[in-house]
């Protein structure tokens, strides 16, 4: 009996199928093996700012069949971590997992694919940076040092800051010393804190000694690890200079361009991938860590809205002055804040209010 025309559909699906799957993996079996050393900014232990970089090792192995693998260095184990720049971009080091903002000294556009004050949450951030033009922006920078840059994580919106005393005004922040990241720092400047950036394995120390007033470094779930509720009663939301933060794996463009082009489809998807998870991971995470903060005698605050307002006109004149200071942060600045502009109508129209 002659097979059915659906019976040979079906088995000429299963050999296309077939065929391109032997093809994918003699592609793949004919590729060099990739070997990466990468160096971390944070503690490979800490939860999620840290633990992300062992996620990717572990992912891109499963994924290549261990045909590309990442070798993470603890913090300081290769290079200090603000030599990453110039050393991938040269190509003493293979790569560096952290985020952009801090290279801002070396192109100041780049704080703004990090996170900007009173910025977008997730999906906002996500819109503009894959169809905004910010990826487009984000990797002529890059590519113009020799880096190739990818989004490859993140954290969800970070807590304002601990604090050892009360701040009650305005001008209680006036004098103090404070750990803080990126943009926020400068506007934190302009109401007279006097702003460090801090490794995070150095924050503990410095508050304990009293060598600084207040710190931020992430969320509930990392700030608890590091210890900070020893040493600072008073932990303020929200994180208004960072509502969301994008991690990212930067590589030495030569040794990028010499991998294949399935290893570096396969390198960028399981970068997606792990977005995806660090934004599910990181809001499902926090409100346990919060609780236990608590019971240890800390107090959460918000932020008044007097406050609040201080820091909002603070980061208008920051944004103004550095526009005005770069013309490259101008050009990135601009088209942020266009795409929100357009997204606003979407936004105020299809969500709904708490």
């Amino acid at each position: 009996m002659s097979m059915s025309i659906k019976g040979r559909f079906k088995a000429l699906a299963v050999c296309v199928a077939t065929g391109l799957a032997l093809a994918g993996n003699a592609a793949a079996a004919d590729d060099k093996p990739v070997r990466l050393k990468v160096q971390s900014w944070f503690p490979t232990k800490l939860p999620h700012v840290g633990t992300q970089a062992t996620d990717i090792a572990n992912k891109i192995k499963a994924v290549s069949g261990g045909n590309v693998q990442f070798q993470i260095f603890e913090p300081g184990a290769l290079i200090p971590p603000p030599e990453c720049f110039d050393a991938v971009s040269n190509g003493a080091v293979n790569a560096c997992w952290g985020v952009s903002g801090y290279y801002y000294g070396k192109h100041p556009a780049l704080a703004i694919f990090s996170a900007v004050p009173f910025g977008p949450k997730w999906p906002e951030m996500l819109a503009y940076f894959y169809y905004g033009g910010g990826k487009e922006q984000y990797e002529k920078i890059y590519e113009s040092n020799n880096i190739k840059g990818i989004m490859c994580g993140g954290t969800v919106a970070e807590a304002s800051g601990w604090f050892r005393k009360e701040i009650k005004t305005v001008g209680d922040l006036n004098g103090m010393k404070m750990r803080i990241f990126g943009l926020g720092a400068k506007v934190v400047e302009k109401l007279g804190v006097s702003a460090q950036l801090i490794p995070a394995g150095d924050i503990f120390p410095a508050l304990e000694l009293g060598t600084i007033d207040a710190a931020e470094f992430a969320m509930p779930a990392v700030d608890l690890q590091l210890g900070f509720h020893q040493v600072a009663k008073h932990y303020y939301f929200p994180g208004w200079h960072q509502p969301a933060t994008l991690y990212e794996i930067i590589i030495n463009l030569d040794k990028w361009k010499a991998m294949s082009k399935t290893q570096q489809a396969q390198i960028e998807i399981m970068c997606g991938d792990n977005v995806r998870q660090a934004i599910a991971e990181g809001e499902a995470k926090q409100f346990a860590p919060m609780q236990e903060i608590a019971a240890k005698g800390v107090t959460l605050h918000q932020w008044p809205p007097e406050i609040m307002d201080a820091f909002r006109k603070a980061w208008s004149e920051v944004a103004a002055e550095e526009s005005a200071k770069y013309p490259e942060f101008k050009e990135a600045y601009d088209q942020y804040v266009e795409f929100r502009k357009k997204y606003k109508v979407w936004n105020d129209l299809s969500s709904v209010q708490d």
